[in-house]
């Protein structure tokens, strides 16, 4: 088995670039708004963990300028190609895995991700240890079983079919090993890491366009998955992409956990 075979939604995909589009427009505002919080600026040296799409690479880059550096890594590096230019490098790393890409980073950031590898207390370990005294280390992740549903408002059968469907997303997540509550645990595991002025918050994006976006592309992804499964038919996932493309069902992501500290 390579790294990427237990990952649900492979980057290669057409849909992933739909994915990371729908996840720029939810979650770069809240992501940007503690990385500025942080004091960001010039000169400072990052790391963008499991990067995926190029929304917040590309930011770190410009806040960063050309004394700094962003160093981009995940397993797949298919879709950021395109950001790999200085201060930007960009580089083939299971962080799972492998030793860090570097040390004295004055941030780290993964969205997204520590909720899918399959040691994650090997990759947050590594993080920190990356982390120069006083770098600030954010981690933002979903907690599925905290909202599991794709509709909260379930008032018929389009709302039940999506909830079902949700089901089989976190069915076929969890059998790959994704740990589905693992969001609310995040600013307890960076207390007892020994990090400082760990605080959280949470986004819960409800009845947005790129909700609907994120939502067909994804059902689109991991169709055959759901079929093979036995999850739903092709018939089930014709009509409830159907109704998605009304624009008239209100849909929901799960919460993103932010949760952040700093290094002592």
């Amino acid at each position: 088995m390579t790294r990427t075979d237990r990952y649900l939604l492979d980057n290669r995909q057409t849909e992933a670039g739909e994915r990371f589009d729908a996840f720029a427009t939810l979650f770069d505002p809240t992501t940007f708004r503690h990385i500025e919080e942080f004091g960001i600026g010039s000169g400072w040296r990052c790391w963008e963990v499991g990067a995926g799409g190029t929304s917040v690479v590309s930011w770190l880059a410009k806040k960063v300028g050309p004394t700094g550096k962003v160093v981009a890594t995940d397993i797949d590096t298919t879709r950021l190609s395109a950001a790999a230019r200085p201060p930007v490098a960009v580089r083939v790393h299971d962080v799972s895995a492998e030793e860090p890409p570097g040390e004295d980073f004055d941030l780290v950031h993964a969205r997204l991700v520590l909720v899918h590898v399959p040691d994650r207390e090997r990759a947050l370990r590594s993080m920190i240890k990356s982390l120069r005294p006083g770098g600030r280390l954010l981690l933002e992740d979903a907690d599925p079983a905290l909202q599991p549903l794709t509709c909260p408002d379930e008032r018929g059968p389009e709302q039940q079919l999506a909830n079902r469907l949700r089901q089989g997303f976190r069915r076929l997540l969890a059998d790959r090993g994704a740990d589905l509550s693992y969001g609310r645990t995040l600013p307890r595991l960076l207390r007892e890491a020994g990090l400082r002025q760990v605080a959280a918050d949470a986004y819960f994006p409800l009845a947005s366009p790129a909700c609907a976006a994120l939502e067909s592309a994804t059902i689109r992804q991991i169709r055959e998955q759901l079929v093979t499964a036995g999850l739903a038919t092709d018939e089930d996932i014709d009509r409830h992409l159907a109704n998605v493309a009304t624009g008239t069902m209100d849909l929901a992501t799960a919460p993103l956990i932010s949760a952040w500290g700093r290094k002592a």
